[in-house]
């Protein structure tokens, strides 16, 4: 079976709720592939099953069980499912919110020990589909695509949004069977651009990072890590080459320097060491991260509407293979029946 088209074109953010104007968590993405391709908004209601419930992938041979209590969820999934359904973001009735995914790559050093399961494992295709009806937090949602990401393999390397009212969570599977997952602070942001970007993973403090079964004995069994000291997801499981540099880490200098404008060099000639995780110069709005999603380096001489040397030289957040572009805001101080709001914009 052969799958429509490989994904690794989207962009990712995560506000946390005391970097907001309005103390809401917003998670968001553009969600790339190619123009043309259009995508369809649905709501599933809430059902229980009388008889076994089962997933089964029209984009490889995954098949799984399901639980026969679905929660009302929404989605974006594609305007035909020939070819997957590509779910891709939604509320839950719980008001998890949850974007999958943001498509990455794994060096070889990793995939040579523990390699992508193609053919059966979890892709984008089915993460919103078999994860955001069932969960009831966001902590919930990364557990449970953990433990089916460990039992089935995953077929791609990705990163994946998770949000409630409380707390955001963005989490990255670097191998066929291992993932780690990071709590953004409340005070901070987050951006990602098909590159990995998880850093220092702290196993004693699971208020704050999740990850699979045996990841540290995985890594030293096979001589994966490459620093003296600590434990560097990005560095361990990532990349860091050339296609990161024209096509990847330009998207993050963008975001970072709209919201960091003081502390971020203007021009893109020093970016090899950009943090993951950033504390804004000023509280940002759902507006802040519209204009996020729009950015093609807006104002300076690599925007490709320009006619210089440097328009064409980097990859901008918003061109035209966005199918869709959504931001899931979680607002606490509301009634529950409307905490959750789906900003989208259709491409």
């Amino acid at each position: 079976m052969q799958k429509r088209q490989k994904r690794s074109s989207c962009t990712s953010i995560i506000i946390g709720k005391k970097a907001s104007l309005d103390g809401s968590i917003i998670i968001g993405r553009n969600e790339d592939s190619k123009a043309a391709w259009p995508k369809h908004f649905v709501v599933h209601p809430h059902k229980k099953f009388i008889t076994k419930q089962s997933f089964k992938s029209t984009d490889n041979n995954l098949e799984l069980p399901l639980p026969q209590e679905r929660f009302k969820y929404t989605a974006t999934p594609e305007w035909t499912d020939e070819f997957g359904l590509f779910e891709e973001d939604g509320i839950n009735e719980y008001n998890v919110a949850m974007s999958a995914t943001e498509s990455a790559y794994s060096n070889q050093n990793v995939l040579a020990y523990d390699p992508l399961v193609k053919d059966t494992g979890i892709g984008e295709e089915s993460m919103v589909t078999i994860t955001l009806p069932y969960v009831k937090t966001a902590k919930e949602g990364v557990l449970r695509l953990g433990k089916l990401i460990e039992e089935y393999g995953t077929s791609e390397t990705n990163g994946i949004l998770f949000a409630d009212i409380d707390e955001a969570w963005y989490m990255e599977t670097g191998s066929g069977h291992h993932w780690v997952a990071e709590r953004i602070p409340d005070n901070a942001y987050i951006i990602a651009a098909n590159q990995l970007s998880i850093e220092e993973i702290d196993f004693n403090d699971p208020n704050n990072f999740l990850f699979s079964q045996n990841l540290i004995e995985f890594v030293n069994k096979n001589h994966l890590n490459p620093d003296y000291d600590g434990f560097n997801f990005k560095h361990i499981f990532g990349t860091n080459d050339e296609s990161d540099q024209i096509y990847n880490i330009p998207r993050v200098w963008s975001g970072q320097r709209m919201f960091n404008p003081h502390t971020t060099d203007q021009t893109i000639s020093n970016i090899d060491n950009l943090p993951f995780i950033k504390i804004p110069e000023k509280k940002l709005s759902i507006y802040d991260a519209q204009r996020f999603l729009a950015d093609h380096f807006d104002g300076t001489d690599y925007d490709p509407l320009k006619k210089t040397d440097k328009s064409h030289l980097f990859r901008p957040i918003s061109l035209a293979k966005n199918q869709e572009a959504h931001l899931l805001q979680l607002r606490p101080e509301l009634p529950k029946e409307i905490q959750g709001i789906q900003w989208l914009s259709m491409g």
